[in-house]
């Protein structure tokens, strides 16, 4: 634990007036300030909470005490809609979301989920931490919320299926697949003629457990941690989007801290995700091998039929009017010509 100088002095001199209270005075100097509540939906399995508890501790060590991050993972505060609510309301501080399902309150936070946009992470990283991801930040802090500069990753989608492999588009047809509360995700489903419904995550295993859809699609770190596989057969290796979080913050709560709490918060919340990046990639690598170990089966078909019929539905062309000619600029700059 550091200790400034200031700091340091304040603390000798009370030990020399008050001579054996000095102790419990410095105690109390490193109770914290300020005590905020950092919810996620993912589970304690994740390598995304692994960064987040060694986040937490850091701040706390850096700050002396005087900041306490606690993290409430796997939805322990409510669904993803009741935390958005919470962040934006002030009952709770901290919140990770996928911009997908921020869009209900920040459309342009989806335009990283684009169907079949990005090929790989090199060009997801250089779009989210270049032009695409300060214009999507600017367009968050406008609906009233504050954002780090890094967003974490929560990794490619592949599709999972109780009933079938998906092995093209036409696989889709009729296919009931859950999806998260998220327009992007219900009208790209609907491009393919499937059945989407829109479920909570931490509703998910129990919907495909009783079957109230066939499949669901996830990042293979999530389909693992959250033991979907118990309750899936097939796993498709469509790589259809990109999904990332956002750590978003209620705009007064970090308004009331210091500014040198905010530089170690900010510091330390943006290099946890740089490093989150990493596991997650890494882990990805291993997953598959196994997810196959426990039963899922696996095929990889090719995308490239996939993003011809989301252009022949009008799919590209639909959501460039929605994300309008700017945003789509920097999008396509990024991943090529789409629509």
């Amino acid at each position: 634990m550091s200790f400034s100088r200031r700091t340091l002095l304040k603390a000798s001199a009370a030990s020399a007036v008050l001579g054996g209270i000095g102790a419990p005075m410095v105690a109390r100097a490193q109770t914290a300030e300020f005590t905020y509540k950092f919810a996620n939906n993912l589970p304690e399995s994740h390598p995304f909470m692994t960064r987040a508890r060694e986040m937490a501790a850091a701040i706390k060590a850096e700050t002396n005490g005087r900041f306490d991050m606690q993290v409430f993972p796997n939805s322990q505060l409510g669904s993803d809609t009741d935390m958005l609510s919470q962040v934006r309301s002030g009952g709770i501080e901290f919140f990770t979301l996928s911009g997908l399902i921020l869009a209900t309150l920040v459309p342009a936070a989806s335009i990283n989920g684009v169907g079949f946009a990005f090929k790989d992470y090199p060009s997801v990283w250089a779009a989210m931490d270049g032009d695409l991801g300060a214009y999507v930040r600017g367009e968050i802090n406008k609906a009233g919320l504050e954002v780090m500069d890094k967003i974490w990753d929560n990794g490619f989608r592949q599709t999972t299926s109780s009933t079938k492999p998906i092995n093209g588009p036409d696989d889709y047809k009729g296919f009931k697949i859950r999806v998260p509360v998220s327009p992007l995700w219900t009208s790209m489903f609907k491009a393919f003629d499937a059945s989407p419904a829109s479920i909570n995550f931490s509703e998910v295993y129990s919907a495909l457990q009783t079957k109230i859809v066939e499949g669901q699609e996830n990042p293979l770190a999530l389909i693992s941690t959250a033991k979907l596989y118990e309750v899936q057969k097939y796993c498709s290796m469509t790589n259809h989007m990109w999904d990332g979080f956002w750590f978003l913050m209620n705009r007064k709560a970090w308004a009331a801290l210091p500014d040198d709490i905010k530089a170690i918060v900010a510091k330390n919340v943006n290099a946890a995700a740089v490093k989150e990046r990493a596991d997650t990639e890494k882990l990805n690598i291993t997953v598959r091998e196994e997810l196959a170990g426990k039963g899922l089966v696996f095929n990889q078909p090719d995308v490239a039929p996939f993003r011809e019929k989301l252009r022949s539905a009008g799919f590209y062309a639909e959501w460039k009017g929605k994300y309008g000619d700017k945003a789509w600029e920097i999008l396509e700059k990024s991943v090529g010509k789409l629509s």
